[in-house]
């Protein structure tokens, strides 16, 4: 009797799970494929076409304003307090400004920044930030250019996306919060986190990996690099914190593993694709950020800015790339703000250059170390 149960009960299931297909007008979706790496080594990303579509729409950069016409004054001299781009021509920086307008603050306007009776004031926190952010965005567009960005480059609608806080930032995660007399230890795992894909994995690992700048360039590897151990190993726990850090990016960059290793040798830089490169730099261009530009300034953002440790908010990947491995779809967003590839800033005492010479680099700050070479695990990749 319990056997004829079984059967007719595994009829039924049949018969309703064929209904429900067969009635529900479900169909195997279109599906893309792109190829990333070598030939018959299954190295390709695959999506449905609707959601590279709604992907790809996301990300679509923005129109450039209209060319600044031409002009003689400088903004240094216009208008009083400008310190980093002093040396354009008063219509070239008006022009920025009102892009940056609509890059970050299209429904506060300039008053998100300034105040109106008075433009040269100070006393917005938002305009000192912003002040140090388009230093930032010329940093990274002229000593990260060919490591990372490349001729797209950057500008500040890249992380801001019409949006005064990028969507995609991150403080220091402070771990279950200790109701009782009892202090939890989980050793920082076991809570499903978006930084790790919502899996078990450490969940702070951006503090350890990318929030530190003076860091070992290896302590990502987790890969013995000899045959037999040589000395003292890594703990189980180190991998899952890599394995956390790569959640993070193929998130962040709506790839997977294959975008980058090629899976039968993932430590094996040879058959990693060139895309590994620039991950690499990748990795340090976001800790040069976050030590030089961000950390910086936590004494300019307000207590409700900071972190539940008292952080400033930080960078990552998905900031910029927002699921697509190409920021903005790859567009080259910097080409027609020349401004942001460079200093435009004045040394002190340093009369400003006549129109259309060539400006004195010299930023405010210290300029950061130069990023480290690449470490003895990333041989340059075979043709």
């Amino acid at each position: 009797m319990k056997t004829l149960l079984t059967v007719a009960g595994a009829v039924v299931a049949l018969f309703l799970t064929i209904a429900m297909f067969g009635t529900a007008g479900w169909d195997r979706p279109p599906l893309v494929t792109s190829q990333n790496g070598y030939r018959g080594t299954a190295m390709a990303q695959v999506e449905t076409k609707a959601d590279a579509l709604e992907v790809k729409a996301e990300n679509k950069a923005p129109e450039a304003a209209a060319p600044a016409e031409p002009g003689d004054d400088l903004a240094g001299k216009t208008y009083e307090n400008v310190k980093v781009l002093q040396n354009l021509t008063t219509n070239e920086f008006n022009r920025l400004m009102v892009s940056m307008t609509e890059w970050v603050s299209p429904e506060q306007g300039c008053t998100y920044c300034h105040n109106t009776e008075n433009m040269a004031d100070d006393s917005l926190y938002q305009k000192r930030v912003a002040r140090r952010m388009l230093q930032m965005t010329q940093h990274i567009n002229a000593t990260w250019k060919e490591k990372h960005v490349h001729e797209a480059g950057v500008t500040c609608y890249t992380c801001h996306r019409g949006q005064p806080v990028p969507a995609n930032i991150w403080f220091t995660d402070p771990g279950p919060q200790a109701r009782s007399g009892f202090i939890p230890r989980n050793n920082g795992q076991n809570l499903a986190k978006e930084s790790v894909g919502l899996s078990s994995l450490p969940y702070d690992t951006l503090t350890e990996f990318l929030g530190k700048k003076d860091i070992d360039n290896n302590v990502i590897r987790v890969n013995a690099t000899t045959a037999l151990p040589e000395g003292r190993g890594k703990p189980i726990q180190d991998a899952e914190k890599t394995y956390g850090l790569m959640m993070h990016m193929s998130q962040g960059l709506g790839v997977n593993c294959t975008y980058c290793h090629n899976t039968r040798a993932i430590s094996n830089w040879g058959e990693s694709t060139p895309q590994r490169v620039s991950a690499w730099h990748g990795i340090r261009m976001v800790r040069d950020l976050n030590g030089d530009y961000l950390e910086p300034l936590q004494s300019t953002f307000p207590r409700n800015r900071l972190g539940a440790l008292g952080d400033v908010p930080k960078i990552n990947c998905t900031t910029c790339h927002n699921g697509v491995n190409k920021p903005l779809n790859g567009a080259h967003v910097v080409e027609a703000y020349p401004s942001l590839t460079k200093s435009t800033e004045i040394a002190a005492g340093t009369p400003p250059a006549p129109s259309g010479g060539t400006a004195v680099p010299a930023p405010a700050a210290p300029v950061p170390a130069a990023p480290p070479a690449p470490a003895p695990e990333t041989p340059a990749l075979k043709p």
